[in-house]
């Protein structure tokens, strides 16, 4: 019996994967509310299950006391010194029998539910530790039903709740579709862990691309950030450590393949991937995308503790400023996101007459006169124009009118 009661033990752990010394401790529980029951004793009990041979060792735990009031539970310092050295207070053990085979029905009940209750307490233990090791990653599951706005996943060994706001509004969840999902939170209760699980997050495309691009999991190219509109559209910054490979192309992949497998999953939402700079003028630029950037000048704000945004002004060609803008200001306002500046798009026409505001301004006689040191570029005979200054950085015409100046001064010496 005893080592069947260990194959059974085995059998369990193997099916349901629980470590066999959790059923060994169950089992020592059971058997020791089942020998009370049966025996109808009210002394302290301690029943070892050997590991080993299965063998069922029932020891009744004394106090080692001066005088004895209860034969059942105290036992004399005299006669305990006869089996140990020790002081009152002590505990001892002495080993009782037992029969499983006499126990009856209530007792048999008893323990039955003991292992079952500690079976289960297990189960959702585990189930918990395999779910909160998910946490911010992605698992893939079944829809099962839709209640109330709310979509329950079948994970397989578990469910996961879609909550009405972590879901994309233009996607229709059916039963029995598969869906990937992001796990947001993981919950312990009393039933089992509670699993809340994201379509709209954003970090459910970077995890996508991870899954998809070999470079990205062995840390080759990097997302650098991600801004998302779900069911719309998405903006990635992407950066390699390799210079040999290709950030964005490792994302796209051969024919577009590697892109084309994400966008699937997400239903047709559109995907730009960029190439993320350290230079914001140059991210801020690439963030665009798809149109054409002719300038990009920066606006830090001189405290660089204080709460005020970075600004940026982007010129556009006239005629791409509502593709840089987008549908609804929708590329422009994930440009913004992606790169964490505040970006402000104009029309090339209109830098032109910001650039003249800015250099040259008219006296009380309404003549043109000199604002500040770059309107020599527009006196004398200076052969730089506005054009130039439109397309150019204006620290790049600053630098070369002073190296002009000096060279002047150097023939005049």
């Amino acid at each position: 019996m005893a080592s069947e009661l260990m194959d059974a033990i085995r059998q369990i752990e193997r099916e349901r994967g629980i470590d066999s010394e959790i059923l060994v401790e169950a089992l020592e529980k059971a058997l020791e509310s089942a020998y009370k029951k049966n025996s109808g004793v009210a002394f302290d009990v301690n029943i070892e299950l050997n590991r080993e041979s299965g063998e069922i060792n029932v020891m009744r735990i004394k106090t080692v006391v001066e005088e004895v009031m209860d034969e059942d539970t105290e036992i004399s310092l005299t006669e305990a010194l006869e089996y140990a050295d020790v002081e009152i207070g002590d505990e001892l053990q002495f080993e009782e029998f037992m029969d499983p085979h006499t126990f009856g029905r209530i007792a048999a009940q008893t323990a039955k539910q003991v292992i079952m209750q500690k079976i289960r307490e297990a189960e959702r233990e585990k189930l918990y530790d395999i779910y909160d090791n998910k946490l911010k990653d992605i698992v893939a599951g079944v829809i099962r039903r839709v209640e109330k706005d709310t979509v329950y996943l079948d994970l397989g060994n578990t469910e996961a709740i879609m909550p009405h706001r972590e879901q994309v509004g233009s996607e229709h969840y059916s039963v029995g579709s598969r869906l990937k999902v992001y796990v947001t939170e993981v919950k312990k209760t009393n039933k089992g862990p509670r699993i809340f699980v994201s379509r709209t997050h954003p970090d459910l495309v970077k995890r996508l691309f991870e899954l998809e691009v070999p470079e990205i999991q062995n840390g080759i190219v990097e997302i650098k950030s991600i801004a998302r509109e779900p069911g719309s559209r998405t903006k990635i910054g992407v950066f390699s450590n390799d210079t040999n490979v290709d950030a964005a192309g490792a994302c796209i992949g051969h024919r577009g393949i590697r892109v084309t497998a994400v966008v699937d999953e997400l239903r047709g939402e559109k995907i730009d991937i960029v190439e993320w700079s350290q230079n914001p003028a140059t991210f801020i630029s690439n963030s665009l995308s798809p149109a054409d950037v002719i300038r990009v000048d920066i606006f830090e704000p001189l405290d660089q503790n204080s709460n005020e945004e970075n600004k940026a002004r982007v010129t556009v060609p006239d005629n791409q400023l509502s593709l840089a803008i987008g549908k609804s200001g929708q590329n422009a306002r994930l440009g913004a996101r992606l790169t964490g500046w505040k970006i402000d798009i104009i029309p090339e026409s209109e830098l032109r007459g910001i650039i003249e505001d800015e250099l040259l301004h008219v006296n009380e006689e309404g003549e043109a006169e000199v604002s500040s040191p770059l309107d020599a570029l527009f006196m004398g005979d200076n052969e730089d124009s506005v054009d130039e200054i439109v397309t150019s950085d204006i620290e790049e015409f600053s630098g070369k009118n002073q190296t002009e100046d000096t060279s002047d001064n150097d023939e005049t010496a």
